[in-house]
């Protein structure tokens, strides 16, 4: 049994598929164990301290689900003929996942359960430079909607779908980089280096609205050798899909920035009624 099918697409482009119920379980195996590690982590966290809420492990396991189905079964095997399936994928695996799993508070389940010294380590990573410059808004926004516009907008489209290794390299970043942009903007997990709200704001606005043009653009400048139809059907995903997304993002953000001015709001409403 071969562990790659090769497809003919378009203008004799190969496209590599997993075939077989090994390579699947191969790229199963990593959600499997993201899976069963932050339950079992949750389950001992709960023995040592407060119930861990039902609602996280809610979160991640729809987001496992949501990442899983762009890389294993009929999705993503769709996703290398098909530009809507593979819009599809897009939305799940860059936005969807990323964000159910942000509210699912990883960091915060692992400092609870890790050791001291492994929790001071961990706490020294957060804190670190590089974390520091990577969670910036600005530089998160351009790994992830710059990452984007040079997918589509270039030959690494068709590159990818030639290549199984840049295939799964590109996934990778795209959910990374979605991930790394969902803690820049609403902080669920412990957070070191925080930035304002304000600041916050005005980049979320500008990299939805980043996102929001590379929709219409693929509808006008469909990737090479994406067909028409296919490419208009996937760039109106990309845009109500992932506007649909957005929108519960920037509701949490607002709701953030309200609970954490309103306490300064009632206290200056306080001091002007009692002078």
């Amino acid at each position: 049994m071969n562990i790659n099918n090769h497809i003919h697409h378009g203008d004799g482009i190969h496209i590599y598929l997993a075939d077989g119920i090994v390579p699947q379980l191969l790229l199963a195996l990593p959600f499997v164990l993201a899976l069963v590690m932050y339950i079992l982590a949750a389950v001992v966290s709960s023995s040592r301290y407060k119930q861990w809420p039902l609602y996280r492990y809610a979160f991640w396991i729809f987001g496992i689900l949501c990442a899983a189905a762009t890389v294993v079964g009929p999705l993503a095997n769709r996703a290398h003929i098909d530009f809507t399936a593979h819009m599809i994928g897009h939305l799940l695996l860059g936005m969807l996942a990323p964000l159910l799993l942000v509210l699912a508070a990883p960091m915060t389940l692992a400092l609870r359960i890790l050791n001291v010294n492994s929790a001071r380590c961990l706490s020294r990573i957060l804190k670190s430079c590089p974390v520091r410059i990577l969670s910036d808004p600005i530089v998160a926004s351009l790994l992830n909607v710059g990452g984007l516009w040079v997918l589509y907008t270039t030959d690494l489209y068709v590159m990818m779908q030639q290549n199984i290794i840049l295939h799964v390299l590109v996934h990778i970043h795209v959910f990374f980089a979605s991930y790394l942009f969902t803690v820049s903007m609403i902080y669920i997990d412990p957070t070191p280096h925080r930035t304002n709200f304000v600041y916050r704001a005005i980049v979320l606005v500008i990299a939805l609205a980043g996102h929001g043009i590379l929709s219409k653009y693929i509808y006008v400048h469909p990737p090479s050798n994406v067909p028409i139809a296919q490419a208009e059907t996937g760039a109106l995903l990309m845009y109500y899909g992932g506007d649909a997304i957005d929108l519960v993002l920037i509701f949490i953000l607002c709701f953030q920035w309200f609970r954490a001015t309103r306490p300064r709001a009632s206290l200056s409403m306080s001091q002007s009624v009692n002078s």
